[in-house]
């Protein structure tokens, strides 16, 4: 095939992935275009060569599919520009950045004749971080010629160079360790990035993160201050701390939440015909009998006379 058709290729190919980019070729000349993907119990490791290329991910590539991933991308050799959300920074040999599958981002390879990469993409949901905490990551290059970042640049080089010499039983394996070469990375490059930020900042930000979390685990009956400061690496008694200053304790905040959500399911009435004790389950209430004895302390009745009330009709 020509070079456009080899191209057209793999456009098509990359627009079909399950993180699809949109690459746009930059000149003429010769088209080099090089890749190796290695499935490690759903961690991808891959390699790339190319020649000047730019990717783009697109909002509208995002809202197709969006599988929730951290790419993280060693520079081997030649040089990348990356523009996103945060800025537009630049990228050369022995450097690591990471891109976020649910951010947009365009990465420019302008280097002649070639560009080679060796990255590894690995679900959110595998590293042991408070939800969105890498986010502060994205697009801050990271080194890969000491510490951590050269043990995985080390990693990611061997695996795609002796691939072959792996079983097929040894891939969750090799998953477990880049998981954890990653989570030690991000732990140490989030550790730099708290230095510089004010104390009071940080406070504000994990409370922010804290208060969402517990919103999104309501339902849980497990939650209570010992499971929130484990899931945002604090200790309890500094969890209680960041409270204190609302006024209201981490208890009482998870009690209050839970509340409010149960009186708005009382009230609405496409749930009319939903038990009571359902309700209170369903936000994360063990036992009905203190469940009513708190929604009548906060609103000054029984929550099937709450009920009754918002809806006009009879208990």
């Amino acid at each position: 095939m020509s070079p456009d058709e080899d191209f057209e290729y793999w456009r098509e190919a990359m627009a079909q992935a399950p993180t699809p980019l949109e690459p746009v070729r930059e000149g003429g000349g010769d088209l080099v275009l090089r890749q190796r993907d290695v499935d490690l119990d759903g961690v991808r490791v891959w390699t790339m060569r190319f020649s000047p290329v730019t990717f783009r991910r697109t909002p509208r590539l995002i809202s197709r599919s969006d599988p929730g991933t951290y790419n993280v991308v060693l520079v081997r050799y030649g040089a990348l520009s990356r523009t996103g959300q945060d800025g537009e920074t630049g990228f050369g040999q022995g450097e690591l950045h990471v891109n976020d599958s649910s951010r947009p981002f365009e990465l420019r390879a302008l280097a002649e004749p070639t560009t080679s990469c060796v990255g590894v993409e690995i679900p959110k949901t595998l590293l042991p971080l408070s939800d969105g905490r890498a986010d502060a990551l994205v697009g801050r290059p990271l080194s890969a010629r000491e510490g951590l970042g050269a043990l995985l640049a080390d990693t990611l080089t061997r695996v795609t160079a002796d691939h072959g010499s792996y079983r097929a039983t040894d891939g969750p394996r090799v998953a477990a360790v880049l998981r954890d070469l990653l989570s030690g990375l991000f732990a140490h490059a989030l550790e730099d990035v708290d230095r510089h930020v004010p104390a009071e900042t940080r406070r504000r930000d994990v409370l922010l993160r804290v208060r969402a979390f517990v919103d999104q685990h309501l339902h849980d009956p497990g939650l209570d201050p010992g499971a929130v400061a484990a899931a945002h690496h604090v200790s309890t008694s500094y969890l209680h701390r960041l409270f204190q200053d609302s006024g209201v304790g981490v208890s009482e905040w998870i009690r209050q939440r839970r509340l409010e959500h149960a009186r708005r399911d009382l009230a609405d009435p496409s749930m009319g015909s939903v038990p009571v004790w359902h309700i209170a389950r369903r936000w994360g209430f063990v036992h009905h009998a203190a469940f009513s004895r708190a929604f009548r302390s906060a609103y000054g009745l029984a929550p099937r006379d709450y009920r009754a009330a918002m809806l006009g009709c009879s208990v």
